[in-house]
């Protein structure tokens, strides 16, 4: 067998209409809002990898930290045959997992919804680690997943506080979709940010490079040149706010101005007042009895809690009740 497989599950042109779907849903609505997914085009992504080294954005090293002195307290008490890990992205991270589970660790399942990205990282591991079986999926994994026959336990892994962005209902409805992936003896690793001061909560989403404000506009970059819309992305200032009632940050566009962006690939037209603003991102943050919580409603229970040294980020173990 190869070491290496790619399955799609996500039709060509998937990413197409869903752009398409999106933006036409999230601008005609009030208030407006678009989806964090469209930040991540090649420019997108090497911006967050920016992002990520900022001094004020501590949750990648938080998460690595626990990594490097978890991993092997997590293999010992999963035992996980397979990895599956969900938007994995580069699979940086995964590597401290992926090492600490080897010998035993079978297959790496990594899922996202870049085949270049899967390949780009399945190539850089399979280098290293020749012994290892990769069977990457081209897919949505907030849509439901079948994976593939591989040998288990397994080890789910979702990174990055990225559960953060979804909002209440849609957690509700994946980690509902993740119960259903595991069988007796699978585990699920989930990464979340915690809850702590409001500065540096806001500073991690709005930092004095101003390298989140380019990201953040880098949405409208991705609209304008996938759509043919007319937008600026100077005319938009970039905002980020604490909601302390959801305890969640909220990134947004905010018109500097007021104008019209004409996007001729949906026939439409989009008006904006002085100071309107786009909501691009909620993130989420947590504690430790919420996520017990959540996870409890969604068949699973919280069998191990992990945090760095400051506790500003989380790691969790969860089993099927």
């Amino acid at each position: 067998m190869s070491p290496f497989q790619l399955t799609r599950t996500l039709p060509e042109d998937a990413t197409d209409a869903d752009l398409r779907a999106d933006v036409l849903h999230g601008l005609t609505r009030l208030p407006k809002e678009l989806p964090p997914k469209w930040f991540y085009d090649a420019r997108g992504s090497e911006l967050f990898e920016e992002i990520t080294r900022l001094p004020e954005y501590y949750p990648t090293r938080a998460e690595r930290e626990i990594l490097i002195a978890r991993a092997h307290d997590i293999a010992a008490v999963t035992g996980a045959r397979t990895l599956v890990e969900l938007g994995s992205g580069s699979s940086e991270k995964t590597r401290f997992l992926i090492d600490a589970l080897l010998p035993e660790l079978d297959s790496y399942v990594p899922v996202d919804v870049s085949e270049s990205a899967l390949r780009g990282a399945a190539e850089a591991l399979l280098a290293e680690r020749p012994g290892l079986h990769i069977h990457a999926l081209v897919a949505d994994f907030t849509r439901g997943l079948a994976l593939p026959g591989t040998p288990g336990p397994r080890l789910v892994a979702f990174l990055g506080g990225t559960i953060g962005n979804l909002l209440p209902h849609e957690r509700e409805v994946f980690l509902r979709s993740v119960r259903a992936m595991l069988a007796p003896g699978d585990a699920l690793l989930l990464g979340t940010d915690l809850v702590k001061d409001e500065a540096t909560l806001v500073a991690a989403y709005d930092d004095s490079a101003g390298v989140t404000a380019e990201f953040n506009k880098n949405v409208l970059a991705v609209i304008a040149r996938e759509l043919d819309a007319d937008v600026q992305p100077d005319d938009f200032d970039h905002v980020a706010l604490w909601d302390h009632e959801r305890e969640w940050i909220e990134m947004r566009l905010r018109a500097r101005h007021a104008l019209t962006v004409k996007i001729p690939e949906l026939d439409l037209v989009v008006p904006f007042e002085a100071g309107e603003e786009v909501r691009t991102e909620v993130s989420a943050k947590f504690r430790q009895a919420g996520v017990r919580a959540e996870l409890a409603e969604a068949g699973l229970e919280l069998t191990r809690w992990w945090t760095d040294k400051e506790g500003r980020f989380a790691l969790s173990l969860a089993t099927a009740l």
